[in-house]
């Protein structure tokens, strides 16, 4: 009885061709040791798919540690390439890696990218005593002057922290955005007091790591890097509400071995777009501080793909 329930449910959602085509006791691959965030995006969707009857058995998660995820990346392009049961866990740090060749004699075309479920979008701050109000004002400072401001983050020059702020930049049309002072520290909250402290003027990073110190006042946002604004933060404007389209999500998501059918390919598109919009996954992304990103099936290969020209572009830049 409980198996025709959960066929009743797929048929309803995909139709009835569809719900023939399940994926069954599906693989998902943490590119990473138990305990990080590729391994909690696979642990936290398994039971959502499965009570949703979007699968027929089970997610099995695998941990597959290696080289920031380059060991389960090649491991799929050269020897799971069509297995139709299979996904693996993604985010913005893949693509990054993607971009600037840190996988080598593998691309981003060389798998299909299913889908994004959540982010944790970035923000940009001041001190509070900033003369600085929003974002726009410190990319007219930057555009009269890229080196006039320093900007600290908690990843290494190069890394996500960096780049965010330099997208913003270059959609903002700073000429030299490669001579914007960036300075790396060991976390966020590092780099923040460096800003409090006035030792730097400009500070990067994800809202999960700096909203402790929003909420205590040692922090003015002037702009959060999403496609809303925060419920955390709803009076702060996004970066594209003051004419700037930059949006820097953390995304977590999955790709698919680049040879599965198309079928399979829409099946993992769809039911990721039904997981995501599940009050059970809703909730489950709300007591982790994710905020909503969704993006499924050709959107998503679109957007990883434009994330990954953006972020070689700039790499190669502040490369040189």
């Amino acid at each position: 009885m409980k198996r025709l329930v959960v066929t009743l449910l797929a048929t309803a959602a995909f139709g009835l061709g569809a719900a023939f085509a399940q994926p069954s006791n599906v693989q998902c691959i943490a590119p990473a040791d138990p305990g990080g965030g590729w391994d909690f995006t696979c642990r936290t969707i398994a039971p959502v798919l499965t009570d949703l009857g979007l699968i027929d058995g089970q997610v099995r998660t695998q941990n597959m540690a290696g080289a920031g995820g380059g060991v389960a990346f090649t491991h799929v392009v050269g020897q799971q390439g069509d297995n139709q049961d299979l996904i693996v866990a993604a985010s913005t740090a893949t693509t990054t890696r993607l971009a600037q060749g840190q996988f080598p004699d593998v691309t981003a075309d060389d798998v299909r990218w299913i889908g994004a479920v959540g982010a944790d979008f970035g923000v940009i701050g001041v001190a509070p005593d900033s003369e600085y109000d929003s974002l726009t004002e410190l990319m007219d400072e930057w555009s009269a002057d890229p080196g006039a401001l320093t900007v600290v983050g908690g990843s290494a020059v190069g890394g996500w922290d960096h780049l965010k702020v330099l997208l913003a930049a270059q959609s903002a049309g700073v000429d030299d955005v490669e001579q914007i002072q960036y300075v790396s520290f060991s976390s966020g909250g590092q780099a923040i007091l460096e800003v409090t402290g006035g030792r730097a003027d400009v500070f990067t990073g994800d809202i999960s790591e700096a909203l402790p110190q929003i909420e205590a006042g040692n922090l003015k946002v002037v702009a959060v890097l999403s496609d809303e604004r925060l419920s955390a933060l709803p009076d702060v404007p996004t970066a594209q509400e003051q004419g700037i389209d930059a949006v820097g999500a953390n995304w977590r998501g999955f790709y698919v071995p680049a040879g599965v059918s198309e079928e399979r390919f829409q099946y993992w598109a769809d039911a990721l777009e039904q997981l995501e919009a599940s009050d059970a996954f809703a909730e489950i992304r709300e007591q982790n501080g994710l905020a909503p990103f969704a993006r499924f099936g050709d959107d998503m290969e679109q957007f990883v793909l434009d994330q990954v020209d953006d972020i070689a572009e700039l790499s190669a830049r502040i490369s040189q």
